[in-house]
């Protein structure tokens, strides 16, 4: 079992597929869920009833509590899952002492909006945390697969290849295969731009377009994922790994995809807002469309897809017109 003592900030579909994942190596987990009614069900019922439900858990490995402060104090290693537009709501009230020698594991797929910056850039830059202490957790991984134990295959990027290795063998499991990288900065920026995508990939299926179309779309957004992310950081990097490329074809074509799922509604008619409300989750590419436009004005790298998708749910293009002007400028 690992020695580490191991934090867990959120409570959502994904946060609560990894404290399952961390229960089958850690005795020793504190659970920071904000709402109290969550906190109480899982305590009497041993399940998350809002989220991945299914998953029953061991409750004598977990401590669970509503203070944010007292779990980020109590744990070494902290495994960071809010939302990326709550996360600094989350933490407003944690100053850089509190994360002072934490190693921060950023599971978040998405930017932060009032800062316009990734994760790693974040807790960097807010709370001091150097970037040799951060983890970026990413590959293709719906919450509701890793909840049913199916197999699913993760990388941990990191600039401290050592950090990287010990977070990869604490969640790796009978159904989890971990795998390590350098590339902090390229496994951040791609989901977020995955997200994007599979919102373009859902208006597209709402409209009617097949799946002749959408293949023509994915293949063009992994060559729109690679030029950004070799602007914003030119390293060698290969851009056809599970990393990458597998995480933007699951969220692309998968039912399980909100990103999909909110431009699917999008697509068929909905309004921004009425599609927001319907789901009741957060589709994080629609706030991350809106900050890699403002990332984009320094790098100025073309991005069709990208450009359209803001277009729509920004800017109040139709989306048969947008997808119209989109699909001349493929190939």
């Amino acid at each position: 079992m690992n020695q580490y003592t191991i934090g867990v900030i959120g409570s959502g579909s994904w946060a609560t597929a990894i404290v399952k994942i961390l229960t089958n190596n850690c005795n020793n987990i504190n659970w920071w869920i904000r709402e109290p009614e969550i906190i109480e069900n899982i305590i009497k019922f041993k399940h998350n009833l809002l989220y991945s439900s299914s998953i029953e858990f061991d409750i004598d490995k977990l401590s669970i509590s509503n203070d944010i402060i007292d779990v980020i104090l109590k744990s070494e290693l902290l495994v960071v899952c809010v939302p990326a537009p709550f996360l600094n709501e989350a933490l407003v009230k944690c100053s850089s002492d509190q994360f002072d020698k934490k190693i921060i594991v950023s599971a978040i797929k998405g930017i932060v909006p009032k800062f316009n910056v990734i994760i790693a850039d974040y807790f960097n830059q807010k709370f001091k945390v150097p970037y040799e202490n951060i983890v970026i957790v990413s590959g293709p991984s719906h919450a509701e697969e890793v909840a049913a134990e199916k197999l699913t295959y993760l990388t941990f990027a990191s600039q401290n290849n050592e950090i990287a290795a010990l977070i990869a063998s604490i969640f790796n499991c009978r159904y989890i295969k971990t795998s390590i990288s350098d590339d902090i900065f390229g496994t951040e920026y791609a989901p977020v731009l995955k997200n994007i995508i599979a919102i373009a990939c859902g208006i597209c299926h709402g409209l009617g377009y097949g799946d002749n179309f959408i293949a023509v779309l994915v293949s063009n957004a992994i060559q729109e994922i690679k030029r950004f992310v070799d602007a914003v950081h030119p390293i060698d990097r290969d851009i056809k790994s599970s990393v990458y490329l597998g995480d933007l074809l699951v969220n692309a074509y998968s039912n399980y995809s909100r990103n999909r799922l909110f431009g699917t509604m999008i697509g068929n008619g909905y309004s921004v807002k009425a599609a927001q409300l319907e789901m009741k989750m957060i589709a994080e590419g629609f706030y991350a469309v809106k900050s890699i436009k403002e990332i984009n004005k320094l790098y100025k790298v073309s991005m069709p897809i990208i450009d359209a998708v803001y277009n729509i749910v920004y800017e109040n293009i139709t989306p048969v017109i947008e997808m119209r002007i989109l699909a001349e400028q493929l190939s």
